[in-house]
């Protein structure tokens, strides 16, 4: 396996944390009932502050992981894989790693800053794809 495609399971895996990290206190806070329903309702009470910014960090991850996973496949599929794109797979992931604690502890701007820098590495192998 590719290294990018190494980083890129393990960005998924991190998803997979988040998503608990998210779940349990969400399920405390809004109740099984809620949580298990279809939600055709707002619910009756409001996520704390900790756990909505867990929530967010995990959605923003989400749509993060969509580009990235598009670098990564054109990378692959396209045998372009060399020491900058896998230094920015690991740039990704490491700033997606932080990104969760930053958001929940509200550490602005770091928090902007890890975003950006996960960011910028996922357009740098997509510009990679291109030369």
């Amino acid at each position: 396996m590719t290294p990018e495609l190494t980083i890129l399971t393990l960005a998924a895996l991190l998803q997979v944390v988040q998503y608990v990290l998210f779940a349990i206190p969400a399920n405390i806070e809004l109740g099984t009932g809620y949580t298990s329903s279809a939600r055709d309702r707002p619910p009756s009470r409001q996520l704390s502050e900790k756990t909505a910014r867990l929530q967010r960090a995990m959605n923003n991850h989400f749509e993060g992981l969509i580009l990235f996973s598009i670098g990564v496949f054109i990378i692959t599929f396209s045998d372009q894989g060399n020491a900058v794109t896998a230094l920015c797979s690991m740039a990704y992931l490491i700033a997606r790693i932080a990104y969760v604690p930053a958001y929940y502890f509200g550490l602005r701007p770091w928090r902007s800053l890890i975003w950006a820098i996960g960011f910028l590495s996922t357009v740098i192998m997509l510009l990679a794809a291109l030369v």
